[in-house]
C-alpha cells in the first residue's frame, strides 16, 4: 500500500442524503457542465434508464474523470485510484462477493475499524450498509471507477465466482455430474460395439436391416417435422407477432442492455468486432458491450489493447477453473458484471444490423412476461467464398428462414443458436443461466426454458456471420453440435416422464426429433445411401429378410425426403438477397456426407471427452458477398 493520505470527514459531518447537492447541480456549480447540457441531458433520462452521469459522457458532455470527481464532492468521498493502490486481498472475508456484485463495490483498506471501500455509485452506498447489519462491520465509501471496481472485484473473488460459474445451473439439468475420463462410459462403449461386431458376424443380414430400419425411423421423425413445418411457413397468412412489433416504436424509458461477446484467440477478429459493434444505434448511455476474455488469452487481450475501445465495451477476464474452458461457463461469470435489465450474447464475427437493439427492445416491451428470450435470424456475410461457404448459408437459410419459423408456429421448443440471443435478466438469473459443461449450451437453455414455462420468440433481425469454408473446420464445429445435442438429450431424458409431463407429447416428440433424430441421420445416413446401390442390381439387407416390397416403401420414402429437402432449401434462398444461390442447392447431397464423418468425431468424443470445446476459428474469409 503505497503512503496515500486520505482525507475523510467522519460520520458526524458527513451530509444525509437528503440535504445532498443533486449531482447535475455540482456539475453546474464546479463548471464541468454549462446548465443548457444539464436541461438537455434530463430531458434524454426521462426517455432512457440510465444515470444522469452516463448520459452526459455519452453525449460527449462530460469527461469519465470529471464525473468521478463530482460524485467524490457530492458524497464527500475520497477519490482513489485501485490500480495504484491495490484493494488489501485479507478483506475479503469481510464482504461477500454477492453483495459486491450487487452494489459494485470491493473492499479496498482497513481504516482501524472500519473498511473502506471502493464503488463507483456511492448513491447506493446505504443500501449496502443496510445489507449488512446493525452488528456488521462499519463501512465508508471511496470513489473508484467503476471498470477499476470490476477488475479487482473480479481479482479479489475471481476463484470463487469462476467455480459458481462452473456450477450454476441445478446437477439434475446439468451433465457436469458425468466424469470427464469416464472409464464405465468407456467400458459401455467397449460393449456395445463389441455386442455389434458379434451381431454382425453371426446375423449379419438381420443386424444391417435392424439398422436401417432405425435409420429409416428417424428419417421418417425428421422428414414429418420438416414437412409440418415447411406447410405452416409457407401457408402463414399474416406476419407473426414479433414481426409485427418488432418496427412499432412505442412511448416507454428505454432499458440498459448489456450485450455477452466470448472472444477465445480471436488475432484477427477483435479489432474488427469492435467496429462492427459501434455502428450500432442504440443510446451509448445504455449499452453495456462486455468483451469476455479467458485468464491467459494474450492473443486476444494483444489485439485488443491495439485497439481503441469506447467508453460503453468492458473487457472481462474468466479466471482458470478445473480445467474447463468453455463458452457458457464464461458467459455465466461475466453475466454477474453486467449492469443491463436484457442480456445479448453475440459471437466474435457477428456483424449485427445497426437497430438490433431497438427491435429487441420493443418486442421485449411489448411481449407477455413468460417470453424470456429473443431470438435472431443468422446468416453469412461471405457466401460467395467457395462452394462450402454456399451450401453453409443454404442450409442456414433453410433452418433459419423457413423451418425454424414453422417450428415456432407449430408451438414446438426451439432450440437456441448460440448468438443473437437476448434474455429477461431476471428469468435467465431464475434458470441459473447456461450450463457450462455443455457444448451446446443454447439448445440446452432452449429445452430449459420451454420446461420452466417460457416462451422463445424469433425476431426478424439479421446477425451476419463468418460461414465455415473448409472442410474440416466444418467438420469439427459440426462435431461439437452434434456431441451437444447428444448430451442435451441424454441430460433431458434421464427421467423421461418429468420430460413428457414439463412439455406434453408433441413438445416431447418434438425435442426427440430436433435431438436424437437429427444426431442419428447424420450417423446412419451411409445405411440410407445404401439404397443408392439397388440402382445398380446389388442386392440390399432389408429386400432379403423382409421383402422386396418393404425395401421399395423405403425407398420411395427417402427420395420423396430428399426433394423435398430440395424444395425447402430452393424456398429458403428464392429471396433477393439469396437468390444467387438457387443453383447450387442441388448441390446440397454432395454437402452432407461430411455430416457422418461429424458424427462419428462427436460420438468418439461423447465418450472420452463429452466437455471437449471444439472451438471455430475466425477471420479466415472476408466480408465477401
Amino acid at each position: 500500500m503505497s503512503n496515500l493520505r486520505l482525507h475523510l470527514p467522519t460520520p458526524q459531518i458527513a451530509a444525509p442524503a437528503a440535504a445532498r447537492l443533486p449531482l447535475g447541480r455540482h456539475l453546474v456549480n464546479e463548471g464541468h457542465i454549462d446548465q443548457n447540457d444539464l436541461v438537455h441531458a434530463l430531458e434524454l433520462q426521462c426517455h432512457v434508464d440510465a444515470p444522469l452521469g452516463e448520459i452526459l459522457i455519452s453525449e460527449g458532455l462530460l469527461t469519465r474523470d470529471g464525473l468521478l470527481d463530482a460524485l467524490a464532492r457530492q458524497h464527500v468521498a475520497e477519490r482513489v485510484d485501485l490500480d495504484a493502490d491495490l484493494p488489501d486481498a485479507s478483506l475479503r472475508a469481510c464482504l461477500p462477493a454477492s453483495l459486491c456484485l450487487k452494489y459494485k463495490v470491493v473492499p479496498w483498506m482497513p481504516m482501524g475499524e472500519t473498511i473502506l471501500v471502493a464503488t463507483s455509485e456511492p448513491h447506493r452506498f446505504d443500501q449496502l450498509r443496510a445489507c449488512m447489519g446493525p452488528d456488521g462491520r462499519r463501512l465508508l465509501p471511496v470513489v473508484a471507477s467503476d471498470l477499476q471496481v470490476q477488475d479487482h472485484l473480479s481479482r479479489l473473488y475471481g476463484s470463487e465466482l469462476a467455480q459458481k460459474a462452473a456450477t450454476r445451473v441445478p446437477s439434475v439439468e446439468s451433465c457436469r455430474s458425468w466424469e470427464i475420463n469416464s472409464k464405465r462410459r468407456q467400458l459401455w462403449a467397449v460393449g456395445i460395439a463389441a455386442l455389434i461386431v458379434l451381431a454382425l458376424i453371426l446375423a449379419p443380414l438381420w443386424t444391417l436391416t435392424i439398422a436401417t430400419l432405425w435409420a429409416f425411423v428417424t428419417l421418417v421423425m425428421a422428414t414429418v417435422l420438416k414437412a409440418a413445418a415447411f406447410v405452416s411457413h409457407v401457408s402463414r397468412t399474416v406476419p407473426d407477432q414479433g414481426e409485427e412489433t418488432a418496427r412499432m416504436a412505442t412511448a416507454f424509458r428505454m432499458p440498459r442492455v448489456s450485450i455477452l461477446v466470448p472472444l477465445l484467440k480471436e488475432k484477427e477478429i477483435a479489432g474488427v468486432l469492435i467496429k462492427r459493434l459501434s455502428r450500432l444505434t442504440y443510446p451509448k448511455s445504455l449499452l453495456n458491450v462486455v468483451l469476455v476474455l479467458e485468464e491467459g488469452d494474450s492473443v486476444t487481450r494483444d489485439t485488443i489493447a491495439r485497439t481503441d475501445m469506447p467508453d460503453w465495451m468492458a473487457v472481462i477476464e474468466v479466471p482458470a477453473a478445473n480445467r474447463l474452458t468453455t463458452k457458457p461457463r464464461a458467459l455465466n461469470y461475466a453475466m454477474d458484471f453486467c449492469k443491463g435489465s436484457i442480456i445479448g450474447v453475440w459471437d466474435a464475427e457477428d456483424a449485427p444490423e445497426p437497430d438490433q437493439i431497438e427491435r429487441v427492445v420493443n418486442r421485449f416491451q411489448q411481449a407477455p412476461a413468460n417470453v424470456a428470450c429473443l431470438q435472431g435470424v443468422l446468416d453469412y456475410y461471405n457466401t460467395r467464398t467457395n462452394w462450402l461457404s454456399r451450401c453453409f448459408t443454404i442450409e442456414y437459410a433453410t433452418w433459419w428462414r423457413v423451418l425454424l419459423p414453422g417450428v415456432a408456429r407449430l408451438g414446438l421448443v426451439i432450440p437456441l443458436g448460440g448468438t443473437t440471443l437476448f434474455f429477461r435478466r431476471d428469468i435467465l438469473e431464475k434458470l441459473c443461466g447456461w450450463d457450462a459443461h455443455n457444448v451446446t449450451e443454447d439448445a440446452d437453455l432452449g429445452v430449459r426454458l420451454a420446461r420452466h414455462g417460457y416462451v422463445t420468440e424469433l425476431l426478424p433481425t439479421v446477425t451476419y456471420e463468418e460461414a465455415n469454408c473448409r472442410a474440416w473446420p466444418w467438420v469439427r464445429q459440426r462435431s461439437r453440435w452434434l456431441k451437444g445435442f447428444l448430451i442435451t438429450w441424454c441430460v433431458h431424458m434421464r427421467d423421461p416422464a418429468a420430460l413428457l409431463k414439463d412439455l406434453g407429447w408433441t413438445r416431447f416428440l418434438g425435442v426427440q426429433t430436433m435431438l436424437l433424430a437429427t444426431f442419428s441421420q447424420f450417423a446412419c445416413a451411409p445405411l440410407l445411401w445404401s439404397f443408392w446401390l439397388t440402382l445398380l442390381g446389388v442386392p440390399h439387407p432389408v429386400e432379403l429378410t423382409l421383402g422386396v416390397s418393404v425395401l421399395q416403401v423405403m425407398i420411395a420414402f427417402f427420395i420423396v425426403s430428399e426433394l423435398l429437402n430440395l424444395a425447402i432449401s430452393a424456398t429458403a434462398v428464392s429471396g433477393p438477397k439469396h437468390r444467387h444461390l438457387m443453383g447450387w442447392v442441388l448441390t446440397l447431397p454432395f454437402y452432407f456426407p461430411m455430416g457422418a464423418l461429424a458424427a462419428y468425431k462427436a460420438l468418439h468424443e461423447f465418450i472420452v471427452s463429452p466437455f471437449y470445446w471444439d472451438k471455430t476459428q475466425h477471420g479466415i474469409a472476408g466480408e465477401t458477398g
